[in-house]
């Protein structure tokens, strides 16, 4: 079967493009998605319009899929390896060799945030423990926050910080170098400095399982906190399926695209999300999924 449209990738831009597409009633179309990712982790977003009390990546994810469904948009829990575009169509080849084959494609396979496996960490991580700054600045507001990274990385991100709160320390989990200029700039915000291995991220503050409450090193010096963030860089942009097509990147490896449909150097091809150049947050996303589907069925229909 030649699909209308496959959307690699079912995370939050994928999911509002299938929503979008499947809303015309005439296209078929296939979510290919590996089930992780950074929507499929976070325990909470709370700067989405309508959950003021946040909802998670899981449960919009699931949302999602269930409204997507509904308008006959089909789902393969699948790994996209190799993708290739033969005479007009795209021929796409999954983990155990399936073929997919589709008159155009979405590549919404995202941004993976790069951290190590800290004991504790990831059962914070959207809940009290925060990637973005703009996303959620707002939740350290005036709170004691232990950030976790790496060199400058780290660093960078304290400084963004240091306007939220004054109570705040660095930690440098891998003891990379951090630039003199750096240093001197976290000296004089009043942001605190440690290096060392982290051992765990404590949790259960107030009863509640979900919050930080410290940081212990692997010396046992312990750090307590109310909120956390991190910042090790290193990010990984799952963009390898683009470079395959001949899709353009940019220096940091994310897709170019026309800011008005989503469309790459390659007819047919479309991007949104974490993947494209733009801020990642998945407000943004959303919109993003929802202009590319328009595009690709004005593609589609000429």
């Amino acid at each position: 079967m030649v699909y209308d449209c496959i959307i690699v990738g079912g995370g939050i831009a994928g999911l509002q493009a299938a929503i979008q597409l499947g809303r015309y009633d005439r296209h078929q179309v296939l979510v290919i998605d590996a089930g992780d990712g950074r929507s499929a982790i976070c325990r909470n977003y709370r700067n989405i319009l309508g959950f003021p009390d946040g909802i998670s990546g899981p449960e919009l994810r699931s949302r999602g899929q269930k409204q997507a469904e509904s308008l006959g948009v089909s789902f393969k829990h699948d790994r996209i390896l190799h993708a290739e575009q033969t005479d007009e169509q795209f021929k796409l080849t999954g983990a155990n060799g399936t073929e997919y084959r589709a008159a155009t494609l979405l590549l919404a396979t995202g941004v993976m945030d790069r951290f190590p496996d800290i004991p504790g960490l990831l059962s914070v991580l959207g809940s009290t423990v925060y990637i973005c700054p703009d996303c959620d600045g707002h939740e350290i507001q005036n709170r004691r926050t232990v950030l976790m990274g790496s060199g400058n990385a780290g660093a960078d991100m304290a400084m963004i910080l240091a306007d939220r709160t004054k109570e705040l320390i660095y930690l440098n989990h891998e003891s990379e170098t951090v630039s003199p200029d750096r240093m001197e700039s976290l000296k004089s915000l009043n942001i605190g400095y440690e290096e060392g291995e982290i051992e765990e991220v404590r949790t259960g503050n107030e009863g509640h399982e979900g919050d930080i409450k410290a940081v212990v090193m692997k010396d046992r010096r312990l750090f307590e906190a109310e909120r956390g963030f991190i910042a090790f860089g290193g990010n990984k942009v799952h963009s390898e399926l683009a470079g395959q097509l001949g899709v353009s990147l940019s220096h940091n490896k994310h897709i170019e695209t026309d800011p008005r449909s989503k469309a790459t150097n390659i007819a047919g091809v479309f991007a949104a999300g974490d993947l494209g150049v733009h801020a990642e947050q998945v407000t943004v996303a959303m919109g993003e999924g929802s202009i590319a589907a328009i595009w690709i069925h004005k593609a589609l229909s000429t």
